[in-house]
């Protein structure tokens, strides 16, 4: 067991370049009533952390603080009412902030097990990516076999997850990416786009009636194209707005703008529906239903995973000490799946 005193943590201070990232050491905390203290063995560098350097992530903390939206690690320790044997067990969670970390504390409710033999850094990539890409298909769009989607930045970490979670259900998959990545998007049983030509004109010409869902992760802008190619019934599902990273003025503003299209979009009657998705939304239910939801959808991927039905995409591996240069390789887009740091 690991006996360390001290936990290693990279902290953004502001609106800084990754260079501005650092490292600091703190007492190893003590578990609560109800927690653990998980030893992080994978954290990933996610869009989220993209727009929270630069100030816009819609509802970051207040700087500064350890970004870090998802880990895979090993409970070290464990609180009071807490289930016994926990210590030992490898388990993911969703963190939103404070996964870049060699130690984190977690509520011992939101972990999720780890199929036994699943590597860390394999398993990491699945889990904010996993529960969006499979809430998304599965309880937004709910697409069944047979029918064809669009899928915005398929060589992504959310996208390329999408891309395979939705082949294994028998659905037929458009992918949008660089050229550079097209090999890889039909490796993994996709059509793909350049996402530098017409989008909507390709996209016809593949699938002329429509696609049956469309799932967007640009912004304002690009949604009204990805709309205007849904068949009839189809469901549009946005969840970011990738395309505003580098702007300036308010950082909600991106986000309400989609918010008044999908209700306005959801007011016509012409039986297409549109969403906004975000992983914590699902906290408009009551607590314990969001986690029973977030558990048995996170299984079901970590266990597609373990079974060799979906390829976890590893990007690149840096220990947290290279937070910088992870940051960077992730925000350059040129790599297929997720960048992961290590203890």
């Amino acid at each position: 067991m690991d006996m360390q005193t001290e936990r290693t943590e990279v902290v953004l201070p502001g609106v800084v370049e990754p260079e501005g990232l650092f490292l600091r050491t703190s007492p190893l905390p003590e578990p609560g009533t109800g927690q653990v203290v998980v030893r992080m063995e994978a954290t990933g560098v996610s869009f989220a952390e993209q727009q929270m350097r630069r100030g816009r992530y819609y509802d970051q903390p207040p700087f500064p603080f350890v970004p870090g939206y998802d880990l895979v690690g090993v409970v070290q320790s464990a609180g009071a009412d807490t289930a016994p044997g926990l210590p030992g067990q490898r388990v993911a969670a969703l963190t939103k902030v404070g996964g870049w970390a060699s130690h984190v504390i977690v509520d011992a409710d939101d972990l999720v097990p780890v199929p036994a033999g699943l590597d860390a850094a394999e398993a990491e990539t699945v889990v904010v990516n996993g529960i969006t890409a499979w809430q998304m298909l599965h309880r937004r769009a709910r697409v069944r076999s047979g029918q064809t989607i669009l899928v915005h930045g398929a060589n992504g970490g959310v996208g390329s997850t999408l891309v395979q979670l939705a082949r294994l259900a028998g659905i037929r998959v458009i992918g949008t990416a660089s050229p550079r990545h097209h090999d890889r998007l039909r490796d993994l049983g996709a059509i793909p786009i350049d996402y530098h030509t017409d989008v909507s004109a390709a996209a016809r010409a593949i699938a002329p009636g429509g696609v049956d869902a469309v799932f967007d992760h640009l912004g304002a802008r690009s949604v009204r194209n990805s709309w205007r190619l849904l068949a009839p019934g189809g469901t549009l599902v946005a969840y970011g707005s990738a395309a505003t990273r580098d702007d300036t003025g308010s950082k909600q503003r991106p986000v309400l703008e989609i918010l008044a299209r999908v209700w306005a979009w959801n007011a016509l009657p012409n039986g297409r529906h549109a969403y906004f998705y975000n992983v914590w939304s699902g906290r408009a239910l009551a607590r314990q239903r969001f986690r029973v939801r977030l558990r048995h959808d996170l299984t079901q991927v970590l266990q597609a995973v373990a079974e060799g039905q979906i390829t976890a995409q590893v990007a690149a591996r840096f220990p947290l000490a290279r937070a910088a240069d992870a940051l960077r390789l992730a925000e350059s887009r040129t790599v297929i799946g997720k960048v992961v740091l290590t203890p």
